[in-house]
This record gives C-alpha cells, structure tokens and sequence, in this order.
C-alpha cells in the first residue's frame, strides 16, 4: 500500500464520520482514529501503521504427512488408472434419465465385467419421463468396467461402460 492510498483512506474515513478503522494486510497494520473534542472543534486524525512480521521460510525440505502422502499415493493411483483406461473404449449415455442394468428387477442384468459385446447389443436401459430406452453398444469388445451404478441418475454423455475393442 503506498501513501496516496493511505491519504486516500485518510480521507474517506474522516468524511464517513467513522471514530476508529483498522486494516491489516499480508504486510502492514493501519489503525485511523477520528473525532471531535469536547469544544466542537474537530480532533486531529491519528495514524498508526506498523509492519507486520513476515513468516520465516523454512531452508530444511519440508516433512511430508501422513495425510499428504496418502493423497499424493491417491493421485498417482488415479493417473495410473487413467492411462489404463485411455486404451478403452467409453460408452457414454445419450440421454438423461435413470440408469438400470436389467430389463425389469425379475429378469438378469443385460451385461457383466468380462462379457464380450457386438455392436447392437443392448447393454442397460435409461428411463426418461416414464420412457425406457434400450442403449445399444455402438462397438465390439468386451465389457471392462461398469460406471454407473444400478437405478443411478445419469446426465448426458455420462460415462456408463469401459470397452476394450481388441
């Protein structure tokens, strides 16, 4: 802050008619006082700046917790995981709706992990508006992973099914 925004400041509280205001930022300390005496006759204006200490940088390498650690094991997981899964094929809900593995809760799921799929085949149905639409797969392979959980709400273009093409 430099002394223009400081008057500036000065200024602004002695018009608004405030007795005290204290800003603090990363490296000063301001304190104004304003007023009147007794006699009607306005107190002159009080500043106060004072600098504020600065935290000392530790030059030793900084200890990792056990909580970093974990988030940073995590990260790395997620980063393997997504470079696994860039090899796979995304098939990814057309509409928004109701996710559901089976046709009806009577009859089996449509499709398991490990299953091989043709494209045509039908692979979960998404309700919308009382509607139920049969997803198709658009691809060959076999089904790698299942994204969504059964009677799960899904948004447009959501990842539902990971396939591997090969």
């Amino acid at each position: 802050m430099d002394i223009k925004e400081i008057q500036s400041l000065i200024k602004f509280v002695a018009k608004s008619g405030a007795s005290e205001v204290k800003l603090e930022t990363d490296d000063i300390k301001i304190t104004i006082r304003t007023g009147s005496l007794g006699n009607g006759n306005p107190e002159p204006t009080y500043v106060q700046a004072m600098p504020m200490p600065q935290p000392s940088i530790p030059t030793s390498a900084p200890v990792q917790t056990a909580e970093q650690k974990e988030a940073s094991d995590n990260a790395a997981a997620v980063e393997k995981q997504k470079s696994e899964d860039a090899k796979y094929i995304t098939i990814k809900s057309p509409i928004i709706g109701t996710f559901y593995r089976k046709p009806s809760p009577d009859k089996p799921v449509f499709v398991e992990v490990g299953d091989s799929i043709s494209n045509g085949d039908v692979l979960c149905v998404i309700e919308a508006m009382k509607l139920f639409n049969d997803i198709e797969s658009e691809v060959s392979g076999t089904i790698v992973k299942i994204l969504v959980d059964d009677s799960s709400p899904v948004e447009f273009d959501q990842p539902l099914f990971l396939v591997d093409p090969s």
